[in-house]
């Protein structure tokens, strides 16, 4: 069974979105219903996750240093030999760049826990082992008046701190996403 195989069996239809029959997702972010980004071009071999929906562990953690703290998304997909999860943050306006890394680190430590599952209770213990991480924020999602920016701190966002970030988004291409 492939590795995106068992995370569809291991994650709630709850927390996963199916991509429409073009390939293509919508993602808004909770509670901001006119916050809103759409990527087309989603392989067809993938798994879009609801990392928000994984309910923050402040009943066990302090939450003092963001560990209580989750990305929106996360697409897993894999595409001839490319492998990619791609984490995704929403944001309505411009929020603070730290914040923003707190989150994608908390969606990794999700994308951990799913990892440790999968090892326990599905008997794969290589899950997403050859997948890539990478980084990408939305920002000023609502605001449609302006043409889309990118900015790149890196050549390649594989980690929260060189996290890729798009303002004033349309519609995204997933290649263009993923580097």
């Amino acid at each position: 069974m492939s590795d995106i195989d068992i995370l569809h069996r291991m994650i709630s239809e709850k927390s996963k979105i199916q991509p429409s029959k073009r390939n293509t997702v919508t993602l808004t972010e909770a509670n901001e219903k006119d916050s809103i980004v759409e990527i087309s071009g989603i392989p067809s071999n993938s798994i879009i996750i609801k990392i928000d929906q994984f309910p923050p562990p402040e009943h066990f953690f302090s939450c003092i240093k963001g560990e209580c703290k989750r990305a929106d998304y996360a697409i897993i997909a894999e595409s001839g030999k490319r492998k990619r999860i791609l984490f995704i943050e929403l944001k309505k306006t411009n929020d603070l760049e730290k914040e923003i890394i707190l989150q994608f680190k908390g969606a990794e430590c999700v994308m951990a826990y799913c990892k440790g599952i999968a090892e326990f209770f599905y008997d794969a213990k290589d899950l997403l082992k050859d997948f890539k991480p990478r980084f990408v924020a939305f920002y000023h999602t609502s605001i449609r008046k302006r043409k889309t920016r990118i900015h790149r701190k890196a050549s390649k966002h594989n980690t929260p701190e060189k996290l890729l970030k798009i303002q004033w988004p349309k519609r995204m291409q997933y290649n263009q996403l993923v580097g």
